[in-house]
């Protein structure tokens, strides 16, 4: 639980393969908070890798909910490989991370909060994409 008074960071990791529509990816947004009954005005910021920065589906994602979307280097992202609940062999081959979506959310939550953060939504799959939620309260 939180200490009265202060609001949780909750930020959301995206991974996706390149050309993924934001429908794709909002749609695995809206179930996996549904499912944890995360109102969307409850989330901080996206976070995703640097080879994601001209992701169409990304950036519109993060204009519609008017969200910052945050990127991170591989090399940023590896440090947090033990914290992962999935390790992908082909994400690691593809991007130098084993896991995308919850390395860019604990990232993020972690150097907003300035304090570590952890995984509140462990790695969820849909279509083309991933999505982790990272949360420090």
């Amino acid at each position: 639980m939180t200490e009265a008074g202060t609001v949780p960071t909750l930020v959301v990791g995206l991974g996706c393969q390149r050309g993924c529509p934001a429908s794709t990816l909002r749609t695995l947004l809206d179930q996996a908070l549904q499912a944890h009954q995360i109102g969307l005005h409850e989330i901080t910021a996206l976070a995703s890798i640097d080879l994601k920065r001209d992701e169409p589906g990304l950036i519109e994602l993060a204009e519609h909910l008017a969200l910052p979307l945050m990127y991170f280097s591989s090399e940023q992202l590896a440090g947090y490989h033990p914290q992962l609940s999935h390790h992908s062999d082909i994400a690691f081959e593809r991007t130098g991370c084993y896991g995308v979506a919850e390395s860019a959310a604990l990232a993020l939550a972690e150097q907003l909060a300035q304090v570590p953060a952890k995984l509140l939504i462990p790695r969820q799959k849909f279509a083309q994409a991933t999505l982790a939620l990272a949360v420090v309260a």
